[in-house]
């Protein structure tokens, strides 16, 4: 079984898109089997996607040094943990009409393409443990990054009873597990995010308990500048958006913001986009774009694969993971 799935792409995808998988991948294992450390960015609904079966064993296997992700990723892969037999897939989404879409809003569920999340099962589960984990460290006086309240909840316990699928399936359990840096710009348009703000509104919470955006760009150049030395961190985006856009400032912002001499160049990088280049869209400039914003260099090694992420991030990864 070892190598089947490697040995079928290196037979097969052999031009256009699927030749650029194939450099891609084997770009990523140069990198990481030369000393060097890579980021992985996730947009889109990944997790809801469930890329957490083959993500949580690139981070087992120390393929992936730190994440950066939105506030649903965060929490979608904790929700299908949780409450995957109560997810309603929908095949036939492109035929809902507008009351087909209240009925299922009436039924506590919220339509993600083609799955629905259950919003008892999945929402209200993690409210009442993530508002434990708030008060406990508000109460004591700690303050926390988001997703170090979601790792201690994780480790704690508390949700074991829930889960419904094998836990090795979640990358939020495996990045718990090994205290993996995650990078979350942007938290407060998640639900989590939502909740937290109606607390604060009803004078339940402070602000101040759970850290801000610019606490999160402060921790990353801490980990940056701790990290790029040597063969340096490559930069792996999945889509577009706040998850690719906010970390990959960082080495500008150094440079140019704070004047410090010899900050390392991200070094390898590679996106996953089906966006398409037009007149200022970020997520679908080709990355020679990055080159005039101080993110990349000249001899960068740079890929773009035009493709759906669901499909060509799992063949990556198992590229990488020698399957």
């Amino acid at each position: 079984m070892k190598n089947q799935v490697s040995e079928f792409i290196e037979k097969y995808f052999l031009h256009f898109n699927a030749a650029t998988l194939v450099d891609a991948a084997d770009g990523y294992i140069q990198h990481i089997n030369s000393g060097g450390k890579m980021m992985i960015t996730l947009a889109g609904a990944m997790s809801t996607a469930e890329l957490g079966k083959i993500l949580a064993e690139m981070i087992r296997q120390d393929k992936v040094s730190i994440i950066s992700c939105t506030g649903a990723n965060l929490e979608e892969d904790i929700m299908n943990l949780v409450a995957h037999t109560h997810y309603k897939r929908v095949p036939n989404y492109r035929d809902l009409t507008a009351e087909d879409e209240q009925k299922l809003l009436d039924q506590g569920l919220n339509r993600v393409t083609d799955t629905c999340i259950p919003e008892e099962e999945a929402f209200r589960r993690l409210q009442d443990k993530i508002v434990k984990q708030w008060k406990q460290a508000e109460d004591s006086g700690q303050r926390y990054l988001p997703h170090e309240y979601m790792y201690q909840m994780l480790l704690s316990g508390d949700l074991e009873e829930y889960y419904e699928i094998d836990p090795k399936d979640s990358w939020m359990l495996a990045a718990a597990e090994k205290n993996l840096p995650i990078i979350v710009p942007g938290w407060e348009d998640s639900t989590m995010g939502n909740i937290f703000t109606s607390y604060c509104i009803k004078d339940q919470l402070k602000t101040s308990t759970v850290k801000s955006g610019i606490e999160y760009m402060m921790y990353l150049t801490d980990w940056y500048r701790a990290n790029s030395s040597g063969k340096g961190v490559g930069f792996f985006q999945i889509g577009g958006g706040i998850a690719g856009d906010f970390p990959i400032c960082v080495v500008p912002m150094m440079y140019q913001d704070l004047e410090w001499a010899e900050v390392p160049f991200w070094s390898y990088f590679c996106q996953i986009s089906d966006s398409t280049t037009s007149y200022g869209s970020y997520s679908g400039a080709v990355p020679n774009e990055k080159i005039t914003w101080g993110k990349l260099e000249v001899d960068t090694p740079k890929y773009i694969i035009e493709s759906d992420a669901t499909i060509v991030a799992p063949l990556i990864f198992a590229k990488i993971l020698g399957w």
